[in-house]
């Protein structure tokens, strides 16, 4: 009986190491699925960064994706600035558009759009970079900027053509 006892002790004990080592293991397997369903989830933009759009947007004039379409289709002469990044910009942008990041617009405009009243529609994923950068040219004096509200989400969504 004693003998038994103390096998069961034995027993038990190893139960307990096992599970204890197992613990880890399992804590890192739900951490590691957690990470995968936050990563699936579309990243949200935080709320000062959205305030800062908000007040760009008061001071912007905004198109859409079917007016600009418009525009082009009449075959009218709009310089079209894509001013997501660069990597963004290779992936597909809309047909005719120059690249011209959020990071250099104010630094390179002026060697892509010398006339400070040419018609420019900057956009970019959703249309809250493009109205920023839309707000620093017309502080650079650009009379005729318009952002893309949308941006080429939406131009996508609309099945227009892009380029590669």
């Amino acid at each position: 009986c004693v003998q038994n006892s103390s096998q069961e002790g034995g027993i038990m004990r190893s139960k307990i190491v096992l599970m204890l080592g197992l613990l880890p293991m399992l804590a890192l397997s739900a951490n590691s699925q957690t990470v995968k369903q936050e990563s699936s989830v579309p990243r949200q933009h935080s709320t000062r960064f959205l305030q800062l759009v908000n007040e760009s947007k008061k001071h912007v004039r905004e198109t859409n994706v079917d007016e600009v379409k418009a525009k082009l289709d009449r075959g009218e002469k709009l310089i079209l600035i894509d001013v997501r990044e660069e990597s963004e910009f290779a992936k597909d942008h809309l047909p005719g558009a120059i690249h011209l990041s959020r990071g250099v617009i104010e630094r390179d405009i002026e060697k892509n759009a010398p006339d400070i009243n040419a018609p420019l529609v900057l956009y970019c994923g959703g249309g809250n970079r493009s109205a920023l950068a839309a707000e620093s040219l017309q502080k650079m004096g650009y009379t005729n900027v318009l952002s893309m509200d949308g941006g080429i989400r939406a131009w996508r969504e609309k099945g227009f053509p892009l380029a590669e």
